[in-house]
């Protein structure tokens, strides 16, 4: 299988086993996400559409770019997840919309439009944890690996002096 294709074959692969355990565990496992955690299942889902024309179209020489493509697509997941992971340790401030807030209503009134537009998950309380890392860690985790494939992907794709333990160009 030409190079291009396994690569790509192997981010659509992973991206779709990760958005999918994702989606699995909403809709068969009842956890509701939160409003980062659907934004963070945006760059899964490009990684994806990216893999998927590669893999059809399978153009060696393109590697290289869609490897630094799918690099820049796995950095914004790594972003988004240690940024979520970042509001669940209090390390910094989330969202007003999903986190707690500390104001304190003056009315009944206030109190009352307070309750109404708070979201119902949380972004700053993980829902679910293994091994004490929550999706959102999990994510980070799934996401630098990726990050690291592609960028690994990309510097042997621009740079391949060894191939088959042999130098290139060599007798």
């Amino acid at each position: 299988m030409e190079p291009a294709r396994s690569f790509m074959g192997f981010v659509l692969l992973t991206s779709a086993v990760v958005l999918g355990v994702t989606l699995a565990s909403q809709y068969w496992g009842g956890l509701a996400p939160c409003e980062l955690c659907l934004v963070e299942r945006w760059p899964w889902g490009v990684a994806i559409v990216i893999a998927f024309v590669a893999t059809m179209v399978g153009i060696r020489q393109a590697l290289p770019w869609l490897a630094l493509l799918v690099s820049a697509v796995f950095a914004v997941s790594s972003g988004l997840a240690f940024y979520h992971v970042g509001i669940e340790q209090h390390w910094f401030a989330g969202p007003s919309a999903c986190t707690a807030s500390g104001t304190a209503a003056d009315t009944l009134e206030a109190l009352k439009a307070q309750i109404l537009h708070q979201q119902q998950v949380r972004c700053d309380e993980p829902a679910w944890s293994l091994w004490g890392i929550s999706l959102a860690g999990w994510n980070l985790i799934a996401s630098l690996v990726m990050l690291g494939c592609s960028i690994a992907a990309f510097l042997q794709t621009r740079n391949p002096v060894w191939q088959g333990g042999t130098r290139r160009g060599t007798v």
